[in-house]
């Protein structure tokens, strides 16, 4: 008999925290949720447009594990790089559960302040890092399990330098940028209270993942899916 780890439902108007139970993930490294597969060996680019400081960010599915709260998560690499230069590395970490929920279980992140210099003291913000279980955070839903209802509100990660949050828009968004044209996209609304008025909406396709961001703060910023490609 297995000891698993459970929270209890938290609510946090008008959005949701999850009831977070181990014992609901039987295989949690397989991430096949058609709107945010994430197969280890997979690698996404994108690029925002226009791109006028030369802008690429790279997330790979690592083969890589880590286990938090009794659940094996998968190590996901998201790196941004300015004219070549790292500017900001974060590891995610995330796992499905038997309904098909994919869960945010946290993120180490480490953002470049200084020019050309990442590692001289007080050069690197690590603001934003947290993990499910540890100071009082507790892990959310990513992305909703396929067909979640239009409406739905539902809190992405809850800790004191995260709380970013999303609303399920549409399901039958279309998206047509270089990479390709899609359709039933799933569209959502993120945002967090500690940057208030900063909104993204974000356009998943089935069996693809994130294929667009718009950033919505000021004018608007288009980032895109520009490769996919596998090592």
């Amino acid at each position: 008999m297995s000891i698993g780890f459970s929270i209890e439902v938290v609510y946090a108007d008008p959005c949701e925290l999850p009831q977070f139970d181990s014992d609901n993930f039987d295989n949690p490294l397989d991430i096949d949720n058609p709107y945010f597969p994430l197969e280890p060996g997979t690698i996404f680019v994108y690029e925002p447009r226009p791109n006028e400081d030369n802008v690429i960010n790279t997330i790979t599915v690592t083969y890589q594990t880590k286990e938090i709260l009794g659940v094996d998560c998968i190590v996901v690499y998201d790196v941004e790089e300015v004219d070549g230069v790292v500017t900001e590395e974060t590891y995610d970490w995330y796992a499905q559960d038997d309904e098909g929920n994919i869960w945010y279980f946290g993120e180490n992140t480490r953002e470049c302040l200084c020019d050309n210099d990442c590692e001289s003291p007080g050069c690197i913000d690590t603001t934003g890092s947290w993990m499910a279980g540890e100071g009082g955070a507790l892990p959310g839903y990513l992305i909703l399990a396929p067909e979640p209802k239009p409406g739905v509100c539902y809190q992405q990660e809850s800790a004191e330098d995260a709380q970013d949050m999303a609303k399920v828009l549409r399901l039958n968004a279309k998206v047509s940028i270089d990479y390709g044209y899609f359709e039933d996209c799933l569209k959502t609304k993120e945002w967090t209270p500690l940057a208030p008025g900063e909104i993204e909406n974000k356009y998943y396709a089935p069996g693809v993942g994130l294929v667009l961001i718009k950033e919505l703060k000021g004018k608007t910023v288009r980032v895109e899916l520009i490769s996919i490609d596998y090592f």
